[in-house]
Parts: structure tokens; C-alpha cells; sequence
């Protein structure tokens, strides 16, 4: 199994070995714990970075962070903005322990819940998407992926991902339009492209 395809299976095999991060990002320090097994262990990915550096923070309401690995997207949301509630989602098991873990330690499990796909309520909708989605799963299981996920933004709802030049975010910019999905691009920056994406009217 390569190192990629650990991020993407429920419980990779490789030894867990936990590896501390330090980030500045929406004007908030964070100290976090990643892990082997788990996407960025020891990083802020460069794709994540440019989306912090790109927008701001969620001001209010219900966020996603789909994809959340560790968990730096959605607890950055929860530190910047009071008023924001957080659901995080990941396949990795490892990943879900390790946001859990670090919510814990930054003080907002109040409002940072982080769970596996299967434990999410189902009928939970949400003002905001935040992703930087697993383009490397491949193309029919990240359509399926955010086809799942999309429907659930509320009517004035979006979504917000990063995805690399390199990786097909132009391809799938137009593809989410095809969908009923209208996406623009918010920046562009170091090879990565910021995508905002809205329900169509």
C-alpha cells in the first residue's frame, strides 16, 4: 500500500506515531497533533495553506469540513469565529481520533464534533462546505464524494475547496457546473485553485 492510500482506508496499517504542528492561519496559533496514516502528518499541506491565505473564516453557522484529516480546517473556523459550529468528516479513523483529540486540547468541543461519514446524521444540512478534497481517491469516487455531500448545503449555502491546477480543478470546476453546481474560482495561487461553489438557483 503506498502512503497515499493510507489516508483514504478506515484504519491504515502502518504504526501510529503521533507528530505535533505548529500553524498560523485566519489569525489564530494552533498547535495540533497529526499522525502517521493521515493525510499531511507533521504539515500544513501547501493546498490548505493557500486556501487560508485566499479567504476568510466563516463568520456564523453550521460548517463542514469534509475530508478533515487532522482537522486544521474546521478548528481554525471554530477558534476565528465564535459563532461558527463545526462538523468534521473522514473515512480515516485515525484522522477522526486526532481531530477529536485536538478539539479537545484547543477548548471548543462544544462546538467541533468530528466523525466518520457512517455517524453523521443524515438529515444535518449546513451553511458552509470547507474542503480540500482527496482528489488522489480518482475521479468516480470524488464525483460520488461530492455528490453525496453538495446536496446537503442549505439553499443559500456554499462550498469552498482547494484543489491543484495539476490535479484537474479547472475539469472539475466545469464538471460541478454540468451538475447543477455552479463553481467559480476565488484565487489562484502556487499552482492551486480556491473553487466556491453554490446550488443552483
Amino acid at each position: 500500500m503506498s502512503e497515499d492510500e493510507h489516508y483514504f482506508t478506515a484504519d491504515p496499517s502502518v504504526p501510529f506515531l503521533r507528530e505535533p504542528v505548529e500553524v498560523s492561519v485566519w489569525g489564530v496559533d494552533l498547535r495540533l497533533d497529526t499522525g502517521s496514516g493521515v493525510f499531511a502528518r507533521g504539515r500544513l499541506d501547501s493546498g490548505t495553506a493557500v486556501l487560508f491565505r485566499e479567504t476568510e473564516p466563516p463568520a456564523s453557522g453550521r460548517v463542514l469540513d469534509l475530508g478533515c484529516g487532522y482537522g486544521v480546517i474546521g478548528l481554525a473556523a471554530a477558534l476565528a469565529s465564535p459563532e461558527v459550529s463545526v462538523t468534521a468528516v473522514d473515512v480515516n479513523e485515525r484522522a477522526v481520533l486526532l481531530a477529536r483529540e485536538n478539539a479537545a486540547a484547543l477548548g471548543v468541543t462544544a462546538r467541533y464534533v468530528a466523525a466518520v461519514p457512517a455517524d453523521v446524521d443524515p438529515a444535518a444540512t449546513y451553511d458552509e462546505i470547507w474542503s480540500n478534497p482527496p482528489i488522489r481517491i480518482g475521479k468516480a469516487a470524488l464525483h460520488e464524494l461530492l455528490l453525496a455531500w453538495l446536496p446537503r448545503l442549505a439553499p443559500d449555502g456554499r462550498a469552498v475547496m482547494v484543489v491543484g491546477k495539476n490535479l484537474g480543478a479547472d475539469s472539475l470546476q466545469r464538471w460541478l457546473g454540468e451538475q447543477g453546481w455552479p463553481t467559480t474560482r476565488l484565487a489562484s495561487a502556487k499552482g492551486f485553485r480556491v473553487l466556491e461553489t453554490r446550488r443552483a438557483e
